[in-house]
């Protein structure tokens, strides 16, 4: 992680429901395969916070070998992208006539002030949604509010129900919130095409004098 996120995150660790939460994971490490790997975990806080810029919230990891890195819907290089970054690819594409990438690494996207934030951060191989509920969404939340307090302009995507939850937790007077359906093949034609965040969130930083994404 980046040195500015220390003091954040070594305040959170200190909580017990994170030393529950560690408990947890360092049984489920010992026991079965759990994804990202134990040094990916908080590759989301490698960028700098001071130059976060635009915040975006998943659900919990890619659970099949080899995917989830640490960063919300990115996958590593030479794995195939999956259906809800395929999903984003199309609408960025739609929106800019970006072409659409042959890698989903996003860590270009991170690399420029982009939070990749999963609302949980870890998953048992083959079980979606199998470390819900440990002690992961008081840290998210935890994270968001800081963000909130902390800094000044900040776009946050807001994608499906987990993350559409979020938004209370922001003040829309000093930041952008952008909410849509989720990009998943299974809620993308109910709101994610067509839902224009890309080029909004670029427009949004501009206005604020910040360099826009190179979606």
């Amino acid at each position: 992680m980046h040195k500015s996120w220390k003091p954040i995150l070594q305040a959170e660790f200190a909580q017990p429901y994170f030393q529950e939460l560690s408990k947890f994971l360092t049984a489920e490490y010992e026991r079965t395969t759990i994804y990202p790997p134990k040094h990916q975990v908080f590759s989301a806080f490698a960028t700098d916070l001071s130059a976060v810029k635009v915040v975006i919230i998943g659900q919990d990891p890619y659970h099949g070998p080899g995917q989830a890195h640490g960063l919300a819907f990115s996958v590593r290089d030479g794995v195939q992208t999956p259906p809800s970054l395929q999903n984003i690819f199309k609408e960025i594409h739609n929106e800019t006539g970006a072409e659409i990438p042959k890698s989903g690494n996003l860590q270009r996207w991170a690399e420029q002030g982009v939070l990749l934030l999963n609302n949980v951060l870890t998953v048992e191989a083959h079980h979606a949604g199998s470390h819900r509920a440990k002690g992961w969404e008081i840290f998210t939340e935890n994270i968001i509010k800081y963000l909130n307090e902390n800094r000044p302009h900040l776009v946050f995507l807001l994608w499906g129900r987990d993350a559409r939850n979020k938004a209370k937790l922001i003040d829309k007077s000093k930041h952008l919130v952008l909410e849509s359906a989720h990009p998943s093949p299974l809620s993308a034609y109910n709101g994610f095409f067509g839902n224009g965040h890309f080029v909004a969130c670029n427009e949004q930083l501009e206005k604020w004098g910040l360099t826009p994404i190179k979606w």
